[in-house]
């Protein structure tokens, strides 16, 4: 009698168990299915796949190769990968060319072998096989892919210069002409491109959108690597401080401002080129936060100091020679920035003068310098003295040591004449450009450049009689 009993009360047991797995199973099922659906809709969005490359790379550069079990060659191995990633995700945001360059190939890799990204579902990333629901960012980052290929750096100059886009023009809204690139100009562009991409070209395209919102430069990013005078944000548009004000006063341009009509500070992008200045009214940054974010981050090479709300501007260079100056509330009005490039190419008078009667100019410049004349160039931003400058050094005697004074380096005379004897001084939150310019009195210097902001005392007139001051 108890055997039969037992016997039962294992056959419940099982039955039980059997119950329970099964429901298990099938929530399992039913989980998988949600998962599924889940990955379909929303896997491949921009947003998602930034946000695993983030994960991904913090992880690869967290890991604590001592706890793997490796052997010693694939330690060191490791090491030296992990050290160059680190080194590669800090210089990237200094403007380096070559870091960004190495991340965007690890997070291509990625994607590819990782995140499963094949032709099939790239296009749920961004429409590239439906050209209407393409964004004028989308075909403006597509169309500077593919010109990058060909031209290099030199892309976005002759998109700029083909479709004759830095001219004056009247737009909607405006009573004057202005310099403008508007969203309809790129869609037509595009339009009349008619491009075909492979699958390794929309990749190339998706990886740079991931790379500028995680350590890129947001809509900026490409456009300041080109070889243009330079990039501005943050300096057009209403600054989100004014939006309370705009409230309580007038609700119809409130409304107007929150469909997008009405330009806001972080829709505020310029590229001042040939000595232009041009709205790129087609980028935007989006938000106050990424626009905040670009100034944050765009200063940071050589460890500068702290932009904080007392100390409210920095003046910088990049690791590529650009100056850049950085703005915050509340010394301005909104977050802004200013990228100015320097072209360090050997530029001579000859290339620079062009107009008729040039020879006589020509040769003027050149007996003043070579006379070791005081000589002032002057002139409104993007003009060429810059340029011109450099140009005229060229004329300077090879036995003439040269010291320069600048608020921040910007010449770079010693990759234009790597053999000669120059010295660049510049200003710093100890040093003012005064004391800069008595430590160069008591140097061996023959002839003083001063740029940029430095007040010109009596005393280096004088010393520099004999020899030259530009």
């Amino acid at each position: 009698m108890n055997g039969i009993v037992n016997f039962i009360l294992i056959l419940t047991v099982i039955g039980m168990a059997v119950i329970v797995i099964v429901k298990s199973v099938n929530k399992k099922q039913n989980q998988e299915v949600e998962d599924k659906v889940e990955v379909d809709e929303k896997t491949y969005s921009l947003d998602k796949m930034t946000a695993y490359v983030k994960k991904r790379l913090d992880e690869i550069t967290k890991v604590n190769l001592y706890d793997i079990g490796l052997t010693e060659e694939e330690l060191k191995r490791r090491k030296q990968k992990k050290y160059e990633l680190k080194k590669a995700l800090k210089g990237c945001t200094y403007g380096d060319v070559n870091d960004k360059k190495y991340v965007k190939e690890l997070i291509y890799d990625l994607l590819v072998r990782e995140y499963n990204v094949d032709e099939t579902n790239i296009s749920k990333t961004i429409p590239f096989d439906i050209p209407s629901l393409l964004t004028p960012q989308d075909k403006f980052d597509i169309l500077i892919y593919v010109y990058q290929k060909e031209f290099g750096y030199e892309a976005l100059t002759q998109i700029i210069k083909k479709y004759d886009l830095a001219k004056l023009k009247y737009i909607y809204g405006e009573a004057k002409p202005c310099y403008v690139i508007t969203g309809e100009e790129i869609s037509d562009i595009f339009e009349k491109e008619n491009l075909v991409l492979s699958f390794e070209d929309k990749l190339n395209v998706v990886v740079q959108r991931i790379y500028q919102h995680y350590k890129g430069y947001s809509s900026i990013d490409e456009v300041r690597d080109m070889n243009i005078d330079g990039v501005s944000g943050g300096v057009s548009g209403l600054p989100e401080s004014f939006l309370s004000q705009v409230a309580q006063t007038d609700g119809d341009y409130l409304n107007q401002v929150l469909d997008n009509k009405v330009p806001r500070a972080c829709d505020s992008i310029w590229i001042f080129f040939q000595g232009k200045s041009i709205r790129l009214a087609f980028l935007s940054f989006g938000t106050e936060a990424e626009l905040k974010r670009v100034c944050q981050n765009i200063y940071k090479y050589n460890n500068p100091g702290q932009l904080s709300d007392t100390n409210g501007y920095k003046i910088n260079e990049m690791k590529d020679g650009s100056r850049v100056v950085v703005v915050r509330p509340s010394f301005s009005e909104t977050w802004a920035f200013f990228v100015r490039k320097f072209d360090v190419k050997r530029a001579t008078l000859e290339q620079l003068i062009t107009v008729p009667g040039k020879e006589n100019a020509i040769d003027l410049l050149k007996f003043l310098v070579k006379g070791a004349r005081i000589i002032a160039l002057t002139g409104e931003q993007g003009c060429g003295k810059t340029t011109m400058l450099m140009a005229m050094i060229e004329n300077i005697y090879e036995t003439m040591n040269i010291r320069v004074q600048e608020t921040a380096f910007e010449l770079h005379l010693r990759k234009i004449y790597p053999t000669r004897n120059i010295l660049t001084f510049r200003e710093t939150e100890t040093i003012s450009g005064q004391e800069g310019l008595d430590v160069q009195k008591k140097t061996d210097g023959s002839v003083n450049i001063i740029r940029r902001g430095c007040n010109r005392p009596r005393s280096i007139m004088d010393d520099t009689s004999s020899t030259g001051s530009i």
